[in-house]
């Protein structure tokens, strides 16, 4: 008997086994089509938000590099110029004075953001029972505008305002300064006023990094008789290595590029003491219409922020391997 004839005797000796055969491998092809079409589905809805951000993004840093390399004014032709804007930007004692401030501010956003916002995470974290409503509170400036915000502290600390008549009223006539008027105190208000705003972010990062931390492992080293500190440096901060990367990260791009804070409250002044490089750019761009220069500034601002991220992030990452 050949293999064909043998097969078609199995077949009508069993019909039904047959039938659930044929039907169990068309089954498998349409769950083959249907997982390619929804991968298909998938990435053609994650397609218009792609193009947008290359369209917007990347093309825009890339128009502006190509920028970076001319003399264009923003109106008219161009001619290319080399490398001319960047050693122009590095021979500015005013480019180097904005370079300064920038790591100053960013330096100091990134310690005093994620100590306080530690901070504050630890104290709400479980045992304070109105820790719901000081969350909202503490969070709560973080969704105002950075203008807004910017606008009430400048009145804060005006010769005559709230801070100085507060400190007259105590007997403190030698502490009421021009805050944003001194060049050595106007750099330190800003800190105050972008930290105060942003406390609540990282606050509710490490948050969300403390409700990863068994509970039973603190309970274990308490009962073992060790102290709050030693519970925190052994157990709690190994497992929040993650999210300290995650929120120095983020903050160190946010303060590397503060920008609305300094133009509300100085401007930049006075005598250049508060100028960073986003208000330079600005100010060379916009104001001066020196639109190659500011393009120049821009991609130094921007190769410094990447190159920040990643030596953090990286370095931060061996420290937790």
């Amino acid at each position: 008997m050949t293999s064909q004839t043998r097969g078609v005797a199995l077949d009508s000796a069993h019909p039904t086994g047959a039938r659930d055969l044929g039907r169990a491998v068309r089954r498998s092809k349409r769950a083959q089509k249907q997982a390619t079409g929804h991968r298909s589905a998938t990435w053609w809805w994650a397609a218009p938000a792609v193009v947008l951000t290359i369209g917007v993004q990347y093309f825009g840093v890339g128009a502006g590099s190509v920028f970076a390399f001319t003399d264009w004014s923003g109106l008219g032709a161009f001619t290319f110029v080399g490398f001319d804007n960047f050693a122009a930007a590095f021979r500015s004692p005013e480019t180097v004075q904005a370079l300064w401030n920038t790591l100053l501010l960013a330096v100091c956003f990134v310690v005093l953001t994620n100590v306080f916002g530690l901070g504050l995470a630890l104290a709400l974290n479980r045992t304070l029972k109105s820790r719901y409503v000081l969350r909202v509170l503490i969070f709560l400036p973080v969704v105002l505008s950075p203008l807004g915000v910017a606008y009430v502290w400048k009145f804060i600390f005006q010769p005559n305002g709230p801070l100085n008549e507060v400190l007259r009223a105590v007997g403190r006539d030698s502490w009421a300064v021009a805050w944003l008027g001194d060049p050595h105190t106007a750099i330190w208000t800003i800190v105050v006023v972008v930290v105060w705003q942003n406390i609540g972010l990282t606050m509710v990062i490490y948050l969300a990094g403390l409700a990863t931390v068994p509970v039973e492992l603190e309970e274990a080293a308490a009962v073992d008789g060790a102290s709050a500190w030693s519970r925190f440096r052994r157990i709690v901060l190994p497992l929040l290595r993650p999210t300290i990367v995650i929120a120095s990260a983020l903050t160190l791009i946010q303060g590397l590029r503060i920008f609305d804070q300094v133009l509300a409250l100085t401007g930049g002044g006075p005598f250049n003491s508060t100028q960073t490089l986003a208000t330079l750019v600005y100010k060379e761009t916009f104001v001066n219409g020196r639109f190659g220069y500011g393009s120049a500034l821009s991609l130094i601002l921007t190769l410094l922020i990447v190159v920040a991220a990643v030596l953090q992030v990286t370095l931060l990452r061996q420290r937790e391997d």
